[in-house]
């Protein structure tokens, strides 16, 4: 039998707790940092997590958890928001910010610049198109090392 992915895992007990609380799973990374390992949670709802909601999916799903001893290495394990500035990863992200500043970190440059800054116009499974400089660019994703909302304040 294949060994199953501790975030595959994770995402089937969690799941159900986040889907009863109205809120979004965003992520779950299971990385290891330094000596540590740490299981994070993301999640979101419209208008913000707080720290309570928080609270309460780490306690409940800490008990699956616990019952269900998926990991074998010690960890430290997190639910957090994933931030105003999260990077876009979902259609979702995509779909919240069309029409918003979104800023885009190359892998390698494009016309020079390895960092661009425009309204996102749209998006495909293949590329992103975001208005810079009064030029629509279609920018493959495959290049795309990061894109995430500007904040301004």
């Amino acid at each position: 039998m294949a060994e199953r992915k501790v975030e595959n895992i994770v995402y089937e007990l969690a799941k159900p707790i986040i889907d009863r609380n109205n809120f979004e799973l965003v992520e779950i990374e299971f990385k290891k940092e330094g000596p540590s390992w740490y299981l994070r949670v993301y999640i979101d709802k419209e208008g913000g997590i707080t720290i309570n909601d928080c609270q309460s999916v780490s306690e409940e799903l800490s008990e699956l958890l616990d019952e269900a001893d998926p990991i074998v290495q010690s960890y430290i394990f997190e639910v957090s928001s994933p931030g105003i500035d999260r990077p876009l990863k979902t259609d979702r992200d995509y779909e919240k910010n069309n029409g918003k500043l979104i800023e885009i970190k190359l892998f390698t440059p494009l016309n020079g610049k390895k960092v661009l800054e425009g309204i996102l116009k749209g998006h495909s499974i293949e590329e992103v198109m975001i208005e810079a400089d009064g030029k629509l660019l279609h920018i493959g994703k495959s290049t795309i090392a990061l894109i995430r909302p500007v904040i301004k304040f």
